[in-house]
């Protein structure tokens, strides 16, 4: 599948919530969540090198539609919901259109 719809995200927890962070991040992936949806290609959770409570995500999508559809849904929200009382501040996110690249986990 192609990548037609991306972001970045960069979450950052309350001090010592980066583990449980990235538990729930990473709880996207599983069945019925938004991760394993066959419309989203990349999904991709790291941390930062140099402080543990704060976590990335990328993202890429077969459109920016389907994205918007499965996060409407509520395994999406549940998660949302979820990370929600884990952030010590608003999340950062960027759009991006994917050009080309290589992703192999």
């Amino acid at each position: 599948m192609t990548v037609n719809y991306g972001f970045a995200a960069t979450l950052t927890a309350r001090p010592g919530m980066g583990d449980r962070l990235v538990d729930v991040l990473l709880a996207g992936l599983d069945e019925g969540s938004p991760g394993a949806s066959e419309h989203c290609v990349v999904y991709l959770v790291s941390r930062s090198a140099s402080d543990p409570d704060v976590v990335h995500v990328i993202e890429g999508w077969t459109s920016e539609e389907d994205h918007h559809r499965i996060f409407a849904g509520q395994a999406a929200q549940d998660i949302v919901a979820r990370i929600g009382g884990l952030l010590a501040k608003e999340s950062e996110y960027a759009d991006h259109v994917p050009v080309r690249g290589k992703a192999a986990f």
